[in-house]
C-alpha cells in the first residue's frame, strides 16, 4: 500500500485561493497566479492533452508525483468550483469526491468520479483499494486537507510555495484547532517560480 499525501500550491501568506472563489472563478480573485509555475511544464501539459513544455526540476518533481498517484480524493466544493474539470479531466486515475448528497458515479474520459457521502475514512478506504500499491493523493480543498490532517490519516504533505501575496481568500491551515501535529521536513526543491517543501507527518 502506498502513502496518503496531500499536495497543493499556496501563496507566501498561506492562501490556496483568492477572495470570492466559486464555479465562475474557481481559484478566486488573483488565484490563477498561484499556478503560473506549472502551466508550461511538459509533465503538466501531457495529462492535459497538450504537446511540448519545459523539462526542468519542477517538471521532474511533478512527473514523480503523477507517476506515484493511484487515486485522488477531493471535496465537493473543489469539484464544483472546477466544474468537474471539463469533458476530459487530467487525472487518469479514479477520483473520490467527498459530499453530503448521494450521487451516481460519473465517468468522464478515462476518469471515474465516485461520490462518497459516508465520511473521510470511507473515501480513503475506497481510494486505497483503487490505488493498489500506489499513493492516494488528497487533492483538496483546504477543508478536506484539514480533516485528514486532524484525523491523523496523512503520511506526507507537499506544499508548493509561490512567491505571491494574495492578501485574502481561502487559507490552507485555518481550522486545525488545538490538534497536535508534528512535521519533519524531508525535501526542499527551489526554483525561480516556486519552492517545493515536503514534510513527513509524525504519528
Amino acid at each position: 500500500m502506498g502513502k496518503v499525501r496531500f499536495e497543493i500550491t499556496t501563496s507566501l501568506d498561506g492562501y490556496i485561493a483568492g477572495p470570492n472563489d466559486g464555479p465562475e472563478l474557481g481559484l478566486g480573485e488573483g488565484g490563477e497566479q498561484l499556478h503560473e509555475w506549472i502551466f508550461d511544464l511538459a509533465s503538466w501539459r501531457e495529462p492535459h492533452g497538450l504537446a511540448g513544455g519545459e523539462t526542468n526540476a519542477d517538471s521532474e518533481m511533478l512527473a514523480e508525483t503523477i507517476e506515484a498517484t493511484g487515486a485522488v480524493i477531493v471535496g465537493r466544493r473543489m469539484f464544483d468550483n472546477a466544474q468537474g474539470w471539463g469533458d476530459e479531466p487530467p487525472f487518469h486515475v479514479p477520483v473520490f469526491v467527498l459530499t453530503h448528497e448521494p450521487r451516481e458515479a460519473l465517468v468522464k474520459g478515462d476518469t471515474t468520479f465516485t461520490f462518497v457521502n459516508d465520511g473521510i475514512e470511507s473515501a480513503l478506504e475506497q481510494a486505497q483499494a483503487a490505488a493498489g500499491e500506489k499513493d492516494v493523493s488528497i487533492g483538496g480543498g483546504a477543508n478536506v486537507a484539514q480533516q485528514y490532517l486532524k484525523a491523523g490519516l496523512l503520511d506526507e504533505i507537499q506544499i508548493h510555495v509561490a512567491p505571491l501575496l494574495l492578501g485574502g481568500g481561502v487559507r490552507l491551515f485555518d481550522h486545525l484547532g488545538d490538534a497536535k501535529i508534528e512535521l519533519e521536513k524531508t525535501r526542499v526543491i527551489d526554483s525561480p517560480l516556486v519552492t517545493h517543501l515536503r514534510f513527513r507527518v509524525a504519528r
